[in-house]
């Protein structure tokens, strides 16, 4: 019998056929429905290799509806989704899709920067309902990014790329992350080092490129929001947990700081109804930081060929908890 691999949703096509030439691959056509947990337990007892996504949840509980299951492919670079100690503790391999998204999310970060700083959306929503009928010195004026202070949470490779680009608009980059990065490298970057609360006091924009772990969990709430500017802006294209959703919601209800970009969300795909209400401050977007079709047919094929790779009888590639092969 062909392997059983099941896609808990639809991928690009050319993952999908390489997955279809080493097995029988399950998947369901429709691309924006996802697999309630009930569901996906009943999918994951038929089929004993998983390919899954950030929209699913994959605890004990889904792990026991297969004890023969042979690997979990998680097509993300997070996998916060997935009970990696619980699959560690069943021997099941956990991988993920990292480096390949790196530049297409630095791009989308530096788009919702310059969206929220510009107001294009407010712009645009401006202009197709008819109320720009003649040029005026006052009308949508934004704010400059060339030459501000940009801090960046979180320096790996999206925040170095980020990181990269800023150096375009001439400014002054500060930087908060677990332990200081090469010397080297902050003088290539042209960025400093300094703790959390300095960054967040003088920083003009404030991007987040944390890993979401317990330790990174409200990383910015109501005192870390108290401590910015009135005029800064904040963007958060990691994950949404590490942002208090709510007190950013009071930051901005209160003109505390300036605006928001968003692409991520505490309790995705639920947002705060008073963030959907805020045009003239936010920008939102449906957690599209790697969906260039580029990117997303390069993570689809990596977490497939950690599947092939299962299959094979080989270790595969990007595999986040190596200590089951480790400890043979």
């Amino acid at each position: 019998m062909k392997p059983r691999i099941l896609v808990t949703q639809l991928v690009p096509q050319p993952a999908l056929d390489l997955l279809a030439s080493v097995g029988e691959v399950t998947v369901d056509p429709d691309p924006d429905r996802i697999l309630a947990k009930s569901e996906l337990i009943q999918a994951v007892k038929r089929a004993d290799y998983l390919y899954c996504l950030l929209t699913n949840t994959v605890d004990a509980e889904v792990l026991d509806a297969n004890t023969n299951l042979k690997i979990v492919a998680n097509m993300a670079v997070g996998y916060n989704n997935v009970d990696v100690a619980a699959a560690t503790a069943r021997r099941i391999p956990v991988t993920n899709t990292p480096g390949v998204l790196t530049e297409t999310s630095a791009d989308l970060a530096w788009a919702l920067l310059m969206a929220v700083a510009r107001r294009i959306v407010e712009a645009d929503n401006y202009t197709r309902v008819g109320k720009f009928t003649a040029w005026g010195p006052l009308i949508m004026t934004g704010t400059d990014v060339h030459g501000k202070t940009l801090g960046i949470v979180g320096m790996g490779r999206i925040g170095e790329a980020v990181a990269r680009r800023a150096r375009g608009f001439g400014m002054r980059i500060l930087y908060h992350n677990r332990r200081p990065i090469d010397p080297a490298r902050e003088i290539t970057l042209g960025a400093v080092y300094v703790d959390l609360e300095t960054l967040l006091r003088e920083a003009d924009f404030v991007t987040i490129h944390t890993p979401y772990s317990p330790e990174t969990h409200h990383l910015i709430g109501a005192t870390q929001l108290a401590l910015m500017k009135a005029t800064t802006f904040l963007i958060n294209t990691s994950r949404g947990p590490v942002v208090d959703e709510k007190a950013l919601v009071s930051a901005l209800l209160e003109r505390r700081i300036a605006g928001s970009g968003l692409d991520v969300y505490e309790n995705e795909p639920t947002i705060e109804p008073e963030l959907l209400s805020m045009t003239s401050n936010t920008v939102l977007l449906p957690h599209i930081a790697s969906a260039s079709l580029e990117t997303r047919t390069r993570m689809a094929l990596m977490a497939a060929e950690s599947v092939a790779a299962v299959i094979r009888g080989e270790r595969p590639p990007n595999v986040v908890n190596p200590e089951i092969y480790d400890s043979k």
